[in-house]
């Protein structure tokens, strides 16, 4: 798997530590805040090796965290998710290309805040341009991250830039948004460009619905109950006119509606999978033999919350440790979650930035010198013996 790390991994000794946190959102990325626990560490305890390796589950942070591993950046212009043109990125290696939906389509690339005209019409395009560009620069496998998107077009923008026309009942091509799916009235899919395609997504959801990808995420997007219904409506005349036409019936399977909808399209038009994302980067890593005769596993995010214990980075990492029998702590900006609850998952024990400093401003602001304040005292507290499962 990865070439650099196969290599350290061999002169190393038993019983050295693993640092494999995801972004702090809005805070510090998954590598700077591998770099500061990883520095922390090592102030404390420079007798034993540490490997920082940054993970993420599909969404932001996904591309880093595999150029981290050794992975090699790739840049392209591409259509924003408001079609302005931005400069993102996809990471390669060999004939895998690792895409993030958030890279080109993601909320992050919003100039100003997100709004209904946003939510309405914000595409997938740069997307499927990213796929594109990685396929003719050699690509023969393409895992694509979901999260973090602006969009809820069901990913019809990016089924558009790989060569697939979506039109009204004119036959004219529709205007990008899911907003405009509602005039759908027939695909044509001659000039689809396919490639094996793994979606790597944190999410559940089904396409349609009140768990489904309008209803649930369209509103941190910018979408008012209107823009909701209008989303909605789009997305299920894009369903029916895909059963009617080319009889995929996949609105109702797990992960459609992750991505505003893109894992739909991925499934119904490019015979995708989907599998929880942090498992895909994990072996992307060789996460499995790495972390093998290792001391202790730190993981984390920026909150540790209900959301984490269903396909979130730390609890993944904590099956993959589990599973070679290493003990897992987990790092966060600020735990919402039991801790007795953290233990069913793996997770040993849990830290927060928080029981450090109580306003989450100065959290923020100073989040890089805390957890290295706190690296300190995880490695004071369970560097000195292996840590003993008691669940």
């Amino acid at each position: 798997m990865i070439r650099g790390r196969t290599a350290l991994r061999k002169g190393w000794q038993e019983g050295h530590v693993i640092v494999a946190p995801a972004e702090f959102a809005g805070s510090l990325s998954a590598v700077q805040v591998a770099a500061h626990l990883t520095a922390g560490l090592r102030r404390a305890r420079p007798d034993i090796p540490v490997l920082p390796i940054p993970v993420a589950d599909g969404g932001d942070g996904t591309v880093d965290a595999m150029v981290a591993a050794g992975f090699s950046r790739m840049q392209t212009n591409v259509s924003g998710p408001v079609g302005d043109s931005v400069v993102a990125s996809f990471a390669m290696r060999a004939e895998t290309a690792v895409v993030e939906l958030a890279e080109a389509s993601g909320l992050r690339r919003l100039r100003g805040r997100p709004d209904a005209a946003s939510a309405l019409y914000s595409t997938s395009t740069g997307t499927g341009e990213l796929i594109r560009t990685a396929v003719a620069g050699g690509a023969r496998r393409i895992v694509l991250g979901l999260g973090g998107s602006a969009c809820t077009d069901g990913g019809a923008g990016l089924l558009t830039a790989l060569g697939a026309r979506l039109l009204d009942a004119h036959g004219h091509p529709l205007p990008p948004g899911g907003a405009a799916l509602r005039r759908l009235a027939h695909i044509d899919t001659r000039g689809l460009l396919r490639v094996p395609l793994v979606v790597a997504s944190a999410v559940d959801n089904p396409l349609l619905g009140r768990r489904g990808a309008a209803q649930v995420y369209a509103p941190f997007k910018g979408a008012g109950p209107r823009e909701v219904d209008a989303l909605e409506a789009g997305l299920a005349r894009f369903a029916e006119i895909t059963r009617r036409e080319l009889g995929a019936d996949e609105a109702d399977r797990r992960g459609a509606g992750a991505g505003g909808g893109v894992g739909f399209a991925a499934l119904a038009f490019l015979d995708a999978t989907i599998r929880p994302g942090i498992e895909i980067i994990l072996e992307e890593l060789d996460f499995g033999a790495v972390v093998a005769g290792a001391r202790v596993v730190v993981t984390g995010e920026g909150a540790l919350d209900e959301q984490s214990l269903y396909g979130r980075a730390p609890i993944g990492v904590a099956r993959a440790a589990w599973k070679a029998e290493v003990p897992v702590v987990a790092v966060s900006q600020r735990c919402e979650v039991d801790r007795d609850l953290l233990r069913r998952f793996g997770v040993e024990a849990a830290f927060a930035l928080t029981d450090m400093e109580p306003d989450p401003r100065v959290c923020a602001s100073q989040a890089g010198s805390l957890l290295e304040q706190l690296a300190v005292g995880i490695a004071d507290a369970h560097l000195g013996r292996r840590l003993i499962r008691n669940y």
